[in-house]
């Protein structure tokens, strides 16, 4: 008998360690045909489309005032995610992107790239949800109020978002936009968008320097050490790194890279996300 349960014991152990994806313990993507149907809405149907450029116009003021408001009727976008929590820089939100603009996501769950990993086309339905701005980035959630007072949008909880997305169409290609010169970024219409900055050397890499130490010896935001590149100055354009990032500890390239992220603002300042260390080559 007593074998027998170490026999069932070891085979439950082998069939766990399967789950698992790499050398960091990711879970493999869960999502396929036969079982996407648990994630999202499979009842919503394509219907009172607009394209993220008329959502951002449509709410303009009230994103750049930081401010909020519910969306009251049928109003559906449709994008492909281009930035996920997968290494841990993105935290509780994805970007989505078609071919017109950017938008974030706010979404109080962690692994998100499981079920919405990069190159997933999804449908969102705004109806319900809250449309505001932080530092001028378009974000979608719900609201939260701080200890403070302060109201805003935030991360919606998960049920709510389960009722709000369909998947559709997996492995799509978004190109980032590359940029030898950030004055070809627009801030308006680019924020949020995937991007390629071609030829940047970060300000800080010495060699021994890395993305975002929590030892004190660099000056944290919400937990995130900006980094500056060279020739730009750093109200204009930042690398942002989270300390919770999975790379937040990983020396720093030296000399010219090639820096790849997600292109949100705060006010009139770039912030570079990166989704992985392998944006940086």
């Amino acid at each position: 008998m007593k074998q027998i349960k170490y026999l069932l014991f070891a085979l439950a152990c082998t069939l766990c360690a399967s789950c698992m994806d790499g050398d960091d313990g990711d879970w493999t993507n869960p999502v396929n045909e036969d079982t996407k149907d648990h994630f999202g809405n499979k009842y919503l149907q394509e219907s009172n489309l607009i394209t993220i450029e008329q959502l951002k116009s449509t709410y303009k003021s009230v994103i750049d005032d930081g401010g909020y408001t519910q969306v009251k009727k049928p109003t559906q976008i449709k994008g492909i995610v281009t930035g996920n929590d997968i290494a841990g820089n993105i935290y509780n939100e994805v970007s989505i992107q078609d071919a017109t603009g950017a938008f974030i996501i706010c979404i109080a769950q962690g692994g998100l790239y499981g079920y919405l990993p990069l190159g997933q086309e999804i449908l969102v339905e705004l109806d319900g949800l809250y449309i505001g701005g932080y530092g001028k980035q378009g974000e979608v959630g719900t609201l939260y109020t701080s200890k403070s007072g302060s109201t805003y949008v935030s991360r919606m909880s998960r049920a709510l978002w389960n009722q709000h997305f369909k998947l559709l169409s997996s492995n799509n290609t978004v190109a980032p936009i590359e940029v030898t010169d950030i004055s070809q970024l627009n801030l308006d219409k680019d924020c949020g968008k995937l991007v390629t900055l071609k030829g940047f050397t970060i300000k800080e890499a010495n060699g021994t320097a890395v993305y975002a130490p929590s030892d004190g010896s660099v000056s944290l935001q919400a937990n995130c050490a900006n980094r500056s590149f060279v020739g730009v100055s750093n109200r204009t354009l930042v690398l942002r790194t989270s300390t919770y990032a999975k790379f937040a500890n990983s020396v720093m390239p030296t000399g010219a890279v090639d820096v790849t992220g997600i292109a949100t603002r705060y006010n009139n300042t770039w912030q570079i996300l990166l989704r992985t260390e392998n944006d940086v080559k």
